[in-house]
């Protein structure tokens, strides 16, 4: 019943529409596959309009410029009216042609044409592509225009049997550029009919609008959606390069929308576009062995077998491909060399056909890295990039070797100094085949310095690899002796700076204090000692001025006497009451003084001195005690 109801004729109205160029747009398309062309028609190219057609093909006028009602022309320029569109014929040649149609005032065939060569009690599909020329944002029309209307027939060769008819319906007129939209007519021939008449028919009115333009009439034969499937249902099959496909079974497979048998011719092509039979392979199955490279199959299909290799009668099923996957070589960007610490990145130029996965050896190995174009090794040597084409998975078994190459920089490791004050110290860099630049500006591979600070030297090899090596030179302290006095007995060292400094007066014996207590007067070496810059020595001379005296006879502090002043070259001495009365003088050494005055007793109480020591003024007073 189902099968029946397809050998009837279509004269049903579908309304597909497609958002691409070619629109499918109204009455019966075949249902299955369809065989190659039997007659087309898509009025030739060329810049000049024409050439007109017969008088059995259409009663219109030809002329060879923008027609009115009732009159066509064949041009490239479709716009034949200010108030048409500007487009481009639908088969897309370089000035191709359509054929322009201004319909007349009265309904009625306006074109006409016979097929021959068909083949009796066999489907066959009639389209076209028509567009409505009419501008309507030009306003020449109301509104839209009258729309355009067309009704396809198709009669026996004696032009007095109906085998099916369709509409077009109703195509407005656009305000924007319009798409072509093809329509089609199903029919089936009868017993011992090899001819039909294809006719056209205006079904609009005349006047302004009902003006379009056809193209790409064909007829084919029409048969079932006939697809071929393997074993596993798959459409299509890919292998690699270095494989053999065997074993493998294509099905023919129809889905009776138009026969009610089938018979079979299986065909095979290298590029997909030349094809021939194979012999013998009759069945609705073909087995195949030994596929070593691309190869394209499909099935003729008719329903008498008579028919099956008449390209006039028959269908043609869709197309089984078995592509060969060709290895796709992975191309690296080339070896890498970096300086020590630097990130290295080894990189596999992108493309989509290919996954890349990283070895350590060009066959075999250890997978290091999957599916990246880039890999970041963490050590120098030599690694492999392994080519897997997305589609089929084929694995090239040549893999890339890229290198990564690291440079060692110079030795950086700071160095640390310590000088005595007044020395130098040579600041090198021990790395050969460098170039050097040194925070002071110099370019030699050592510098000699005395001042105390942070240097630098940016070593740089012949790769291009640079560090900067880093010289700390610390100026040790010898003792600043500001000043060596006398406090009393003592003497006493007084140091500008501090340190890790011993003291001793003779050199015999070292101390920790700068304090030497209870020392009679003299002259003395000191010695101050740090614990790595050496041994200073100064002279000093020591005077110890007493603080009282007491004449009285028993021995003990029974005069005023100066401890060392008989070291001094030069030396000068006056003591004064205290009301500044000069009392006794002397510039010998040593200077001795009783307490009496012009042979007096002096009472008991502080006098004051006056020292002139190598000219160092010493001022005090001192108590006489009786």
């Amino acid at each position: 019943m189902l099968n029946q109801f397809f050998k009837t004729v279509f004269v049903t109205v579908l309304f597909c529409f497609a958002a691409s160029k070619n629109i499918q747009a109204q009455i019966n398309f075949c249902p299955g596959n369809t065989g190659d062309p039997i007659f087309e028609e898509d009025f030739g190219q060329g810049a000049s309009n024409g050439p007109s057609l017969g008088n059995d093909i259409t009663s219109y006028t030809y002329v060879n410029q923008a027609p009115n009602d009732g009159q066509y022309t064949i041009s490239s320029n479709l716009m034949q009216l200010d108030g048409f569109h500007n487009i481009s014929d639908h088969t897309g040649n370089t000035n191709g042609k359509a054929l322009i149609v201004n319909a007349d005032f009265d309904a009625g065939l306006f074109f006409q044409i016979p097929i021959d060569g068909l083949c009796e009690n066999n489907s066959y599909e009639f389209s076209a592509f028509l567009v409505n020329l009419y501008n309507a944002s030009t306003n020449f029309c109301p509104g839209t225009g009258i729309p355009v209307n067309v009704r396809f027939q198709i009669w026996d060769e004696t032009d007095t049997e109906l085998l099916a008819e369709g509409d077009s319906g109703n195509i407005e007129g656009s305000f924007n550029s319009p798409t072509w939209q093809q329509y089609a007519v199903t029919f089936e021939t009868l017993p011992g009919q090899t001819s039909v008449i294809l006719k056209m028919l205006n079904n609009g009115d005349g006047g302004c609008g009902n003006d379009l333009a056809i193209d790409d009439i064909v007829f084919r034969s029409c048969g079932d959606l006939t697809e071929i499937f393997d074993d596993d249902e798959d459409s299509n099959i890919s292998f690699c390069e270095n494989e053999t496909l065997d074993n493998l079974t294509l099905n023919a497979v129809p889905d009776f929308s138009v026969y009610d048998e089938h018979f079979y011719q299986w065909q095979q092509s290298a590029d997909n576009e030349n094809w021939e039979n194979i012999s013998g392979e009759t069945s609705g199955t073909l087995a195949l062995n030994n596929i070593e490279e691309t190869q394209f199959f499909r099935v003729l299909v008719a329903e008498d077998l008579i028919n099956v290799n008449n390209t006039l009668c028959n269908s043609v099923s869709n197309v089984f491909e078995i592509i060969q996957q060709d290895f796709i070589d992975a191309e690296s960007l080339g070896n890498v060399e970096v300086c020590e610490g630097e990130e290295a990145i080894l990189l596999i130029q992108n493309n989509n056909n290919i996954q890349i996965d990283w070895y350590d050896s060009p066959t075999g190995g250890n997978l290091l890295l999957e599916n990246s174009f880039d890999f970041e090794p963490q050590s120098e040597g030599t690694y492999y990039a392994e080519s897997i084409t997305i589609n089929g998975n084929c694995i090239n078994p040549n893999r890339v070797a890229v290198s990564l190459s690291i440079n060692e920089r110079p030795e950086n490791e700071p160095v640390f100094y310590e000088i005595c004050p007044g020395e130098t110290v040579i600041l090198a860099s021990e790395t050969e085949e460098v170039s050097y630049l040194w925070s002071t500006g110099e370019t030699t591979s050592q510098i000699e310095v005395s001042n105390e600070g942070t240097y630098s030297v940016e070593q740089t090899t012949i790769n291009g690899c640079s560090t900067t090596k880093f010289f700390e030179v610390d100026v040790l302290e010898q003792a600043l002796v500001q000043n060596i006095s006398t406090d009393e007995n003592d003497i006493v060292i007084d140091l500008a700076n501090q340190g890790d400094f011993l003291f001793s007066l003779g050199g015999a014996a070292f101390q920790a204090s700068p304090i030497f207590e209870n020392v009679a007067g003299g002259q003395y070496q000191i010695f101050i000692k740090s614990s790595k810059c050496g041994t200073q020595a100064f002279t000093f001379l020591h005077i110890v001025i007493p603080s009282y005296f007491t004449p009285n006879g028993d021995g003990f502090n029974d005069v005023f006497r100066i401890a060392g002043d008989t070291y001094f070259s030069e030396f000068n001495i006056q003591i004064f009451n205290r009301f500044g009365k000069l009392l006794i003088s002397g510039n010998r050494a040593p200077f001795i003084w009783d307490g009496t005055y012009n042979g007096k007793i002096l009472p008991s109480q502080d006098y004051w001195y006056k020292i002139n020591i190598n000219g160092e003024i010493k001022t005090g007073n001192i108590s006489l005690i009786r």
